[in-house]
């Protein structure tokens, strides 16, 4: 086993220094690769962790957070928009403590909580319906017509949108992926709970974590740190959430909105791979954190990606049941519960003008880290 993925366990087991050190040549492979994605402008910066159990064994950053209107570089604590990525970290995660708790089901009707859910084919959807991206929920709606129909942000109009479309499929039978369904997710949470989505995560897994540069509507202080996303109407966005839905929903939705950096990432996927708790903290119970990241349908688990047609970002070589997933502006996890190895990807691939690409360097990350071969097919 003379790959990246070696080293990750010859660190976990303590091997000798002169084993180490050969090791940790490899990682030089990652450098190459960011380098040359960025030089073909795929992206103007990045922030690569790669971690084994509790140890973080690689943390780098390239290239910058800003480029337009001036260059800022890239620190290994930039905090990124992570996009899609908050659906599972902060909603799927939520609805998971709501269910450790007892205080909803998965398999509870989403009419039980939002009684105007229930038309349009729409009568039999389950949360884990909505987890799973098997709600029969289109991907989508049309953010800018809402906003010029009713103004932004409005965040209840966006609600009532949902809940008045019709069906596309119905429950549970085909796979369809959506941020229709994470966004009525969050407002799930919000009426169990009484706190809306950013209030009930970072009471409940962030600041346990100690996860500090994790944050729906980060606070200006913050916006220095911040890589930024597109630049609309002469301004990066920094710290103003990339998507349009979430923007309608003032920044506070199920499908994205979250902020973070790699370290505050890396914590959390510890605690994924701990089975649900980190040093003293347990954010969930074991059966959550199964239920979060194993295969439950359509090659999906009730947040994380594990199989579906989505999981190309795990390359070629990671094991079966490594789970994943991915943000549009350009971030990405890949855990493998059995190793325990986690890579964290942060980019800032849609500044100036959402038009880079990072599906070439998740896969060529994920395959350094997981090539049994070393390379060598």
């Amino acid at each position: 086993m003379t790959t990246l993925l070696a080293l990750l366990l010859c660190l976990g087991a303590g091997c000798r220094p002169e084993q180490e050190r050969e090791y940790r040549q490899r990682f030089t492979e990652i450098d190459r690769v960011i380098e040359e994605e960025m030089a073909e402008g795929n992206f103007p910066g990045a922030v690569v962790l790669v971690g084994q159990q509790d140890e973080i064994v690689y943390w780098q950053a390239f290239g910058n957070e800003v480029i337009d209107p001036s260059e800022e570089p890239v620190g290994r604590n930039t905090i990124f928009d992570l996009a899609s990525m908050t659906k599972p970290i902060a909603t799927a995660n939520s609805i998971m403590i709501l269910r450790d708790r007892k205080a909803i089901q998965l398999d509870d009707y989403v009419s039980k909580y939002l009684p105007a859910f229930a038309c349009n084919g729409k009568e039999e959807v389950r949360i884990e319906h909505l987890l799973t991206h098997t709600s029969g929920l289109p991907a989508y709606t049309s953010a800018a017509k809402l906003a010029e129909q009713f103004g932004s942000p409005y965040p209840d109009k966006v609600i009532e949108k949902i809940c008045s479309l019709k069906a596309v499929s119905k429950p549970g039978e085909e796979f369809c992926y959506s941020c229709l369904g994470y966004i009525t997710l969050a407002k799930i949470i919000e009426t169990v709970s009484g706190q809306n989505i950013g209030e009930f995560s970072s009471q409940n897994i962030f600041r346990p974590l100690g996860m500090k540069h994790t944050s729906y509507n980060p606070p200006e202080v913050w916006e220095r740190d911040i890589a930024a996303t597109e630049v609309i109407d002469g301004q990066p966005l920094r710290g103003t959430v990339h998507d349009p839905l979430a923007r309608l929903m003032a920044g506070l939705s199920g499908n994205a909105g979250l902020f973070s950096n790699a370290y505050d990432l890396s914590i959390y996927c510890r605690m994924l791979l701990n089975g649900g708790k980190w040093h003293s903290k347990r954010i969930l119970s074991p059966e959550a954190v199964t239920l979060l990241t194993a295969t439950r349908t359509h090659g999906r688990a009730c947040g994380f990606d594990v199989n579906s047609r989505y999981a190309w970002v795990k390359g070629s070589y990671a094991p079966e049941e490594a789970f994943c997933h991915t943000g549009y502006t350009g971030t990405s996890i890949v855990c493998d519960p059995a190793s325990k190895t986690f890579i964290i990807i942060l980019t800032n691939r849609v500044h100036p003008n959402d038009d880079g690409t990072t599906k070439p360097v998740r896969i060529k990350i994920s395959d350094i880290v997981f090539n049994r071969n070393g390379g060598e097919n």
